[in-house]
């Protein structure tokens, strides 16, 4: 039986900023931006690149290594913080690892809890790859420690439709696993559709203010 992912509680990674021979602050590619993004992850465990959600492909002028980076030559999906510096290259200030869920028939999952989380937004990203959430989970500590949340992602009905098009309803699972809900954190989980993607996807999230569906057209 499939298993729920864990929600780890992760802190970003900022990277120490050190002189370099080009500018900071000042150029036109001295904003740092935010973007959810495909990090590559070379042999040594080094990120030597990014590729955004929009398409466009990052070369770092300055690798790093986090300890959420545990697998060598792979691809993690991230949160990066960002000064483009040139349109190819960038130097990346911070990254946090971002959850990412595969839809599974519910039949398969043993444990289908669903406990509320809030919901703040939800998009598809431009190339088509993932549809992305951004959550309010409720987390706190317990004896100097706050274990994990686990999510997971149901794929309960398939609709194919006389022309040909169909829908995939999606149910998001969620296990407050004990965790307090004494504060609030933001984060951010993609959903990697399948390689034959539906033409539409219902997604069903239990949240604080009742359950709610929404419809997203991913072609």
């Amino acid at each position: 039986m499939r298993k729920l992912l864990p929600l780890l509680i992760l802190a970003f990674l900022f990277i120490s900023c050190e002189s370099d021979s080009y500018e900071k602050g000042e150029g036109s590619y001295s904003l740092t931006q935010t973007d959810l993004a495909e990090l590559t992850v070379d042999l040594k465990k080094q990120a030597t690149a990014f590729t955004t959600d929009d398409g466009d492909t990052y070369q770092l002028v300055k690798t790093f290594n986090t300890k959420w980076m545990e697998t060598a030559d792979t691809t993690y999906r991230a949160l990066i913080y960002y000064n483009k510096v040139s349109e190819t290259t960038a130097e990346v200030m911070g990254a946090g690892i971002v959850a990412t869920l595969k839809p599974y028939e519910h039949w398969r999952i043993k444990k289908q809890p669903q406990d509320p989380v809030g919901f703040e937004s939800a998009w598809m990203a431009k190339n088509g790859k993932y549809l992305n959430l951004g959550l309010l989970i409720k987390t706190g500590r317990v004896d100097d420690e706050e274990p994990p949340h686990n999510i997971g992602l149901a794929q309960d009905t398939v609709y194919v439709y006389p022309d040909g098009k169909c829908t995939a309803c999606y149910r998001f699972l969620h296990s407050q696993n004990g965790v307090p809900e004494y504060y609030t954190n933001r984060y951010y989980v993609s959903i990697l559709l399948p390689e034959q993607r539906p033409d539409t996807i219902r997604l069903t999230l239990a949240t604080y203010d009742g359950v709610i569906e929404k419809m997203f057209q991913t072609k």
